[in-house]
Protein backbone atom coordinates (compact mmCIF):
# COMPACT_ATOMS: atom_id res chain seq x y z
CA UNK A 1 0.00 0.00 0.00
CA UNK A 2 1.53 3.24 -0.96
CA UNK A 3 1.79 6.61 1.02
CA UNK A 4 -1.06 7.85 -0.50
CA UNK A 5 -3.56 5.55 -0.48
CA UNK A 6 -2.39 5.11 3.24
CA UNK A 7 -3.50 8.94 4.09
CA UNK A 8 -6.89 8.38 1.95
CA UNK A 9 -7.38 5.81 4.30
CA UNK A 10 -6.93 7.59 7.16
CA UNK A 11 -8.61 10.63 6.30
CA UNK A 12 -11.93 8.22 5.47
CA UNK A 13 -11.57 6.69 8.54
CA UNK A 14 -11.43 9.81 10.16
CA UNK A 15 -14.56 11.79 8.44
CA UNK A 16 -16.15 8.14 8.87
CA UNK A 17 -16.82 8.71 12.52
CA UNK A 18 -15.09 5.09 13.67
CA UNK A 19 -12.98 4.83 16.51
CA UNK A 20 -11.65 1.52 15.41
CA UNK A 21 -10.48 0.03 12.54
CA UNK A 22 -8.95 -3.45 11.55
CA UNK A 23 -8.07 -4.28 8.48
CA UNK A 24 -5.61 -7.62 7.25
CA UNK A 25 -4.67 -8.85 3.93
CA UNK A 26 -1.58 -11.02 3.24
CA UNK A 27 0.23 -8.48 2.75
CA UNK A 28 -0.09 -6.38 5.83
CA UNK A 29 -2.42 -5.49 8.48
CA UNK A 30 -3.69 -1.89 9.53
CA UNK A 31 -4.94 -1.23 13.01
CA UNK A 32 -6.46 2.06 13.18
CA UNK A 33 -7.56 3.56 17.01
CA UNK A 34 -8.72 6.79 17.41
CA UNK A 35 -9.83 8.08 21.06
CA UNK A 36 -11.93 11.19 21.76
CA UNK A 37 -10.14 14.46 21.55
CA UNK A 38 -6.71 13.20 21.09
CA UNK A 39 -4.61 12.42 18.16
CA UNK A 40 -5.16 8.96 15.75
CA UNK A 41 -2.64 6.48 16.25
CA UNK A 42 -1.89 3.95 13.52
CA UNK A 43 0.37 0.71 13.20
CA UNK A 44 0.83 -1.04 9.92
CA UNK A 45 2.32 -4.65 10.64
CA UNK A 46 3.66 -6.80 8.13
CA UNK A 47 3.46 -10.70 8.44
CA UNK A 48 5.99 -12.40 10.22
CA UNK A 49 8.20 -14.13 7.01
CA UNK A 50 8.62 -10.64 5.63
CA UNK A 51 11.39 -7.96 6.15
CA UNK A 52 8.83 -5.30 6.37
CA UNK A 53 9.30 -2.44 8.73
CA UNK A 54 7.15 -3.17 11.92
CA UNK A 55 5.08 -0.27 12.87
CA UNK A 56 4.26 3.57 11.15
CA UNK A 57 3.23 6.46 12.73
CA UNK A 58 0.90 8.80 10.27
CA UNK A 59 0.15 11.95 11.50
CA UNK A 60 -3.44 13.08 12.70
CA UNK A 61 -5.58 14.93 9.99
CA UNK A 62 -5.63 18.65 10.29
CA UNK A 63 -9.00 19.09 11.15
CA UNK A 64 -9.10 16.94 14.78
CA UNK A 65 -5.88 18.35 16.25
CA UNK A 66 -7.46 21.71 15.27
CA UNK A 67 -10.71 21.35 17.12
CA UNK A 68 -8.87 19.50 19.97
CA UNK A 69 -6.00 22.33 20.37
CA UNK A 70 -8.80 24.87 20.26
CA UNK A 71 -11.24 23.24 23.38
CA UNK A 72 -8.70 24.23 25.95
CA UNK A 73 -8.65 27.95 25.19
CA UNK A 74 -11.91 29.14 26.77
CA UNK A 75 -11.02 27.19 29.99
CA UNK A 76 -7.49 28.37 29.83
CA UNK A 77 -8.66 31.77 29.77
CA UNK A 78 -10.92 32.07 32.60
CA UNK A 79 -8.10 31.70 35.31
CA UNK A 80 -5.79 34.31 33.67
CA UNK A 81 -9.51 36.63 34.25
CA UNK A 82 -9.01 35.89 37.83
CA UNK A 83 -5.25 35.11 39.19
CA UNK A 84 -6.41 34.47 42.80
CA UNK A 85 -9.34 32.02 42.51
CA UNK A 86 -8.49 28.75 42.51
CA UNK A 87 -10.23 26.18 40.35
CA UNK A 88 -12.18 23.28 41.26
CA UNK A 89 -11.32 20.51 38.73
CA UNK A 90 -13.06 17.52 37.39
CA UNK A 91 -11.82 14.24 39.06
CA UNK A 92 -12.71 12.33 35.82
CA UNK A 93 -14.22 12.09 32.50
CA UNK A 94 -18.15 12.18 32.32
CA UNK A 95 -20.61 14.21 32.18
CA UNK A 96 -21.40 17.21 34.72
CA UNK A 97 -24.35 17.57 36.75
CA UNK A 98 -25.18 20.84 38.96
CA UNK A 99 -28.10 18.90 40.68
CA UNK A 100 -28.90 15.39 41.78
CA UNK A 101 -32.40 15.37 39.40
CA UNK A 102 -33.82 17.61 37.11
CA UNK A 103 -36.27 18.41 39.99
CA UNK A 104 -33.68 18.85 42.28
CA UNK A 105 -32.28 22.73 42.82
CA UNK A 106 -28.43 23.00 41.89
CA UNK A 107 -26.19 21.81 44.83
CA UNK A 108 -24.62 25.54 44.69
CA UNK A 109 -24.79 28.59 42.84
CA UNK A 110 -22.21 31.18 41.84
CA UNK A 111 -21.65 33.72 45.60
CA UNK A 112 -22.57 30.69 47.45
CA UNK A 113 -19.62 30.05 50.72
CA UNK A 114 -18.81 26.34 50.30
CA UNK A 115 -17.03 24.42 53.29
CA UNK A 116 -14.17 21.92 52.36
CA UNK A 117 -15.80 18.59 51.82
CA UNK A 118 -19.10 19.38 50.85
CA UNK A 119 -20.78 18.30 47.68
CA UNK A 120 -20.92 20.58 44.82
CA UNK A 121 -21.46 18.63 41.80
CA UNK A 122 -22.27 15.05 40.21
CA UNK A 123 -20.31 13.41 37.12
CA UNK A 124 -21.90 10.37 35.73
CA UNK A 125 -18.97 7.98 34.42
CA UNK A 126 -20.27 4.74 33.20
CA UNK A 127 -23.88 4.91 34.39
CA UNK A 128 -22.43 5.71 38.43
CA UNK A 129 -23.31 9.35 39.56
CA UNK A 130 -19.53 9.88 41.61
CA UNK A 131 -20.29 13.02 44.10
CA UNK A 132 -17.94 16.02 43.61
CA UNK A 133 -16.56 17.79 46.97
CA UNK A 134 -15.50 21.12 47.30
CA UNK A 135 -11.85 20.62 47.90
CA UNK A 136 -11.43 23.79 50.50
CA UNK A 137 -13.50 26.40 51.68
CA UNK A 138 -14.64 29.63 49.49
CA UNK A 139 -16.75 31.87 47.63
CA UNK A 140 -17.43 29.68 44.43
CA UNK A 141 -16.98 32.95 41.62
CA UNK A 142 -17.77 31.30 38.59
CA UNK A 143 -19.55 28.16 37.06
CA UNK A 144 -17.35 27.36 33.92
CA UNK A 145 -19.38 24.20 32.78
CA UNK A 146 -23.05 24.02 31.77
CA UNK A 147 -26.04 21.48 33.51
CA UNK A 148 -25.41 18.54 31.21
CA UNK A 149 -22.03 19.11 29.36
CA UNK A 150 -19.85 16.06 29.38
CA UNK A 151 -16.40 17.02 31.01
CA UNK A 152 -12.79 15.81 30.59
CA UNK A 153 -10.37 14.87 33.35
CA UNK A 154 -8.63 17.96 35.07
CA UNK A 155 -10.98 20.13 33.34
CA UNK A 156 -11.48 23.32 35.05
CA UNK A 157 -15.60 22.82 36.67
CA UNK A 158 -15.48 26.10 39.14
CA UNK A 159 -14.10 28.93 40.38
CA UNK A 160 -13.15 29.42 43.67
CA UNK A 161 -12.26 32.27 45.59
CA UNK A 162 -10.52 31.13 49.38
CA UNK A 163 -11.91 32.33 52.27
Amino acid sequence: MKAKELQDLIDFIAKSGLNKVNIETEEFKISVQREPNTRQVMSVAAPAPQAAPAAVAAPAPAAPVAAAAAAPAPAAAAPAEAANMVPLKSPMIGTFYRSSSPETPAFIQVGDLVEKGQVICIIEAMKLFNEIEAEQSGRVVKALVENASPVEYDQPLFLIEPM
